[in-house]
């Protein structure tokens, strides 16, 4: 037979606070995934949604685009090759680092 599969006890506290019947609202929803949280680390969330279209008619593709509000969490660093007037201009406009040859050196170095 099969064997019973054994929950944590984090689970199981927050099993007990999840109503399995019930049809949640989103902002009760996520305020309850915000509560139920005790992950060490950033926990994430999938959704599910049924839009009821049908996506094999070109009117009804759905499709979108997300900004996150902390970007993806990676730092965007501008790294520009000039020289001379250019690398001025690209300083002035906020790169983080400018150079010529020596910079190609010193990313080789340091990756």
């Amino acid at each position: 037979g099969k064997m019973a599969r054994k929950r944590g006890k984090r689970y199981l506290e927050a099993a007990k606070k999840v109503d399995r019947q019930k049809l949640y609202e989103p902002k009760e929803a996520l305020n309850l995934v915000k509560e139920l949280a005790t992950a060490k680390f950033d926990e994430s969330v999938e959704v599910a949604v049924k839009l009821g279209v049908d996506p094999k008619h070109a009117d009804q593709q759905v499709r979108g685009a997300v900004v996150l509000p902390y970007g993806t969490g990676k730092d965007v660093r501008v790294i520009v090759f000039a020289q001379g007037e250019k690398a001025k201009e690209a300083k002035e406009a906020g790169a983080d680092f400018v150079g010529a040859e020596d910079l190609a050196e010193k990313i080789e170095k340091e990756n």
